[in-house]
């Protein structure tokens, strides 16, 4: 799933929904930020960090590749993702919150 969230004033981020019903988040969870090749991953604190990273290491193995391929695969998706939204037209959000098209 992709969507896309505002930075607003003060950094704020509003995590839709539909994705924190579908995570459990509720109001007051605490999550780290995980700086991970020029993105951003939200952990939940609960999560410890040295098993996501045991479950990773994991994966990685049984899937047969080193640390140099996953890392090409990530900067891979951020640049097909980067390509992806480059041309997309922006909207701007008007009064009663309609939205226009403005190139």
């Amino acid at each position: 799933m992709r969507q896309a969230v505002q930075v607003r004033e003060r950094g704020t981020i509003t995590l839709p929904a539909e994705v924190r019903k579908r995570h459990g988040i509720a109001i007051g969870d605490t999550f780290t930020i995980v700086e991970l090749d020029g993105m951003l991953l939200l952990v939940p604190m609960i999560m410890m960090v040295p098993e996501l990273a045991a479950e990773l290491e994991r994966a990685r193995i049984d899937a047969g590749l080193s640390l140099e391929d996953l890392i090409a695969g990530v900067r891979e998706q951020r640049e097909q993702y980067v390509a992806d939204h480059a041309d997309r037209t922006e909207l701007e959000v008007g009064e009663a919150g309609t939205t226009t098209e403005r190139s």
